[in-house]
């Protein structure tokens, strides 16, 4: 199998593994528990949060470990939107399914929400975002790096418009954790997922800034300071913390050989297939992504003949009630739904080689033949 969908999940690092193994063995006291094995587990949460705030260069208790990216933007929006008795959503259109959703719940609620879509090259413009910005708004949430397209938005810009103005800023820095340095000034919350980063999956973290009002979205014990009940996952916060170490320390040679190749996918294939053209723009999109459009090809086809050939990659569209809908981030960006229905999103990981690029372009150009 030749994987190009690291942007939906990575494989586990053997080196996070071996860090979480005593904790799922061994060492499988309850954080909660006062004996020492509890101790002993309650100790590894603490040290792994230390950790990860060093890395995003925040204070440790501002860090909440959750189940994912999902429970991280749900968390972010309905808590700030509780605490705060409700009020006016800026979205960017291109988010993530669980953000957009859980504004459409709200919605039922009575919250006022505002989508600002992208321009043709993916990116949100910060000028659209400030005009969408009304006296009563509470949050504003735009994603560092689109999970489709991988184009990077000018979070800074758009933070520090939130800040001035005293809004909360809310990030999801899922796709680019690991692969982009953390951005936190004037950003009131960010959230990221351990599986895309070659960590364990099921386990994320949420950042809050301290002093933030924000509600809790699992009500249950008093673990992370009364805010997210529930056990913690120890060996899973423990992998995401070697995982972020690991992603964080190796990034600059990781990068480097990812774009090497991808760029040399993009220059092939839209060299050498007729009418093929990359969905977003060349230069300011994450090094491992590349999200094509096939005009006049299915893009579930071109995936299900690919995946025959052994080689995996994805689709922005979603299949819902048997029938399939075109993906909400091109149509943010102006796009047909011919053109989201006819898009594939090749996504590479640090185990790629050249060999594996070519085996690809040659199966694609036999697929559009």
């Amino acid at each position: 199998m030749i994987y190009l969908d690291h942007a939906a999940t990575t494989p586990l690092d053997e080196r996070v593994l071996l860090k979480m193994l005593p904790y799922l063995k061994n060492e499988f006291g309850n954080p909660s528990s006062q004996h020492s094995c509890g101790r002993i587990a309650a100790n590894a949460v603490t040290e792994a949060r230390d950790k990860i705030a060093c890395i995003v260069g925040v204070n440790p208790d501002e860090i909440y470990f959750t189940s994912g990216g999902t429970e991280g933007d749900n968390w972010a929006l309905k808590g700030v939107y509780s605490a705060m008795g409700g009020g006016h959503i800026v979205l960017s259109a291109i988010e993530h399914p669980a953000l957009l959703s859980c504004a459409d719940e709200l919605k039922k609620q009575g919250a006022s929400v505002t989508t600002v879509n992208a321009d043709k090259s993916g990116v949100i413009s910060c000028e659209d975002i400030e005009r969408a910005i009304r006296p009563d708004t509470v949050f504003v949430g735009v994603m560092s790096a689109n999970n489709e397209t991988g184009v990077i938005q000018p979070i800074e810009k758009i933070a520090e418009i939130c800040s001035k103005k005293g809004i909360f800023f809310f990030s999801d820095c899922v796709q680019s954790a690991g692969v982009l340095p953390f951005y936190t000034n004037g950003v009131g919350g960010i959230c990221f997922s351990s599986h895309k980063f070659y960590g364990p999956k099921g386990v994320g973290a949420l950042y809050i800034k301290r002093g933030t009002p924000i509600a809790k979205l699992i009500a249950g014990g008093r673990q992370e300071r009364g805010l997210r009940g529930g056990t913690i996952n120890v060996a899973g916060v423990v992998g995401m913390a070697e995982a972020l170490k690991i992603a964080t320390d190796e990034m600059q040679k990781n990068n480097q050989k990812i774009r090497a190749l991808r760029d040399e996918f993009i220059e092939e294939v839209l060299s050498q297939i007729a009418k093929a053209e990359l969905n977003g723009d060349i230069n300011c999109r994450l090094p491992g992504n590349a999200n094509i459009y096939f005009k006049g090809f299915s893009g579930e086809r071109i995936l299900t003949l690919l995946d025959i050939n052994g080689i995996a990659v994805s689709t922005g569209s979603a299949c819902a009630a048997g029938a399939v809908t075109p993906s909400h981030v091109l149509k943010g960006m102006g796009y047909s739904d011919e053109r989201a229905h006819s898009s594939v999103r090749f996504t590479f990981g640090r185990d790629n080689d050249r060999e594996q690029v070519q085996k690809v372009i040659a199966a694609l150009k036999e697929i559009v033949k």
